[in-house]
């Protein structure tokens, strides 16, 4: 899951702005309207309004998307949302698309909004997701026993700061990201306590200040992204993720729920039902789009570590990939 630049790609030009999670910004994307690039009229010039997060990659995501629809014709809006409170706007189609709702901390709140038939799942991205706690690997030598969760029991101490101790600090991702790291802890018995990071840029910034130092830290990490490649280290290994680990708390270890690791999965595109009935042509286009885990990691440390901005990167996709988003919108 980067940093918070929001990025509105525009026919007319491109700007850049930063972007809070409790901001709702609405940037008409395509002012000139009604064009049509690609095989087929534009049903409807109203905006098609894509959601964006606090992570670099998801920005990535939706951009690429908007940039690919405009170049079908399409009237695009890019509006600040947050991550799991996002559904009651696309149910009600006040917001239109989410480009990536994880497997790992989306599903529930994913499964719960297509209950209402009011949002469908218009497929896998391509992505592979994990989120997960994870070490730095000279961690191993304070803590024998790792990556076995088991471990943490005996030296959570290892892992304490002057904030948390005698109890280990696990530093969580932003609170909007869900994850049930509380309960988790909680489940487990785990003697640490959760402090969440303000944003992911202050997550990472931790990480790096923390392996430079060889200080003790254990944090929430996700793939894909470029920190497990820059990197030593592994995943705690928890106790293997069940639907019933999450919802049925006499299933697992203890008697409580969550006390199980996060489940591994795809990253989906969801969004409001009548994208369909309204935009036939550009639902079969979201539909098409797909990014791979390499690519995107590729993407993620042009902007986190080589400073690139969010808008040159995909641009420069897009030029890179023009026969692929060509075939996606029939041009």
């Amino acid at each position: 899951m980067g940093t918070n630049q929001s990025v509105f790609r525009g026919r007319l030009g491109r700007s850049t702005r930063a972007g809070a999670i409790a901001m709702v910004l609405a940037i008409v994307v395509g002012a000139c309207g009604g064009g049509d690039s690609g095989g087929g009229a534009v049903e409807s010039e109203d905006p098609i309004k894509i959601t964006l997060h606090d992570w670099t990659g998801q920005l990535l995501t939706s951009n690429i998307m908007g940039a690919v629809l405009e170049e079908a014709g399409y009237n695009v809006e890019l509006v600040q949302a947050d991550y799991l409170a996002q559904f009651a706007g696309l149910e009600t189609g006040d917001l239109t698309l989410a480009m990536e709702i994880w497997a790992t901390t989306g599903q529930e709140a994913l499964e719960a909004s297509l209950a209402t038939g009011k949002t469908l799942n218009y497929g896998e991205i391509g992505m592979v997701a994990r989120e997960e706690w994870w070490y730095p690997e000279y961690m191993k030598e304070r803590c024998p026993g790792l990556p076995d969760w088991e471990a943490l029991k005996k030296c959570s101490a290892e892992f304490a700061t002057a904030e948390t101790a005698p109890k280990g600090r696990y530093l969580g991702g932003p609170v909007t990201w869900g994850g049930f790291d509380e309960e988790r802890v909680d489940a487990l018995g785990l003697d640490f306590e959760v402090v969440h990071a303000g944003t992911d840029a202050a997550l990472f910034a931790e990480l790096k200040a923390a392996y430079e130092r060889k200080d003790p830290i254990v944090l929430w990490i996700y793939q894909p992204h470029w920190a497990p490649v820059k990197y030593k280290g592994e995943f705690v290994e928890f106790p293997p993720y069940s639907p019933e680990c999450y919802n049925d708390p006499a299933s697992g270890l203890t008697s409580k729920a969550y006390d199980c690791g996060k489940p591994v999965g795809p990253i989906w595109k969801a969004g409001w039902a009548g994208i369909g009935d309204k935009w036939p042509r550009a639902k079969t286009i979201i539909e098409s789009f797909t990014l791979n885990n390499d690519e995107m990691g590729a993407m993620v440390a042009k902007v986190d570590l080589d400073g690139e901005t969010v808008e040159s990167v995909v641009d420069q996709w897009m030029t890179d990939n023009e026969s692929r988003w060509k075939a996606w919108i029939g041009a």
